[in-house]
């Protein structure tokens, strides 16, 4: 696998491990030691606290279907920077409500003994809405 398809597949796992609550597989993704800006929304830092949130935010949640697109990657040696855009739909339970976040991120990862692993994201928000059926 290229180096650019295997970036790729570490933030298709990203969507996949929050919207199939596969906490597992979300491990996978970020270095022990990372450190996610997401603005206004919050900031933090290492895969403990990062699970902690997304477990809290989601496992309440009714389906949530994470869009990954636009990704690109730049390599050099064992360090990348990708970017992609984020297209998220986060249901309440009754699946009647939800909100729906546009944006980008903005990625620096590190090639491990693992594979590709995200380091520093950083999310910029472009639209956030509610959504009702």
């Amino acid at each position: 696998m290229t180096d650019h398809r295997a970036i790729g597949d570490v933030l298709i796992r990203y969507a996949t491990g929050i919207d199939r609550r596969d906490w597992a597989l979300f491990r996978t993704v970020f270095t022990p030691d990372c450190v996610l800006d997401y603005g206004p929304i919050g900031t933090w830092n290492g895969i403990e606290e990062v699970l902690t949130f997304m477990r809290e935010s989601h496992d309440m949640a009714g389906h949530t279907l994470h869009r990954i697109t636009n990704i690109t990657a730049t390599v050099t040696g064992d360090s990348a920077r990708a970017s992609s855009y984020v297209d998220a739909v986060i249901m309440a339970p009754d699946g009647e409500s939800g909100v729906n976040a546009v944006g980008f991120y903005d990625d620096e990862l590190v090639r491990t003994g693992s594979g590709w692993q995200i380091h520093r994201r950083r999310f910029t928000t472009v639209r956030i809405s509610g959504t009702t059926s």
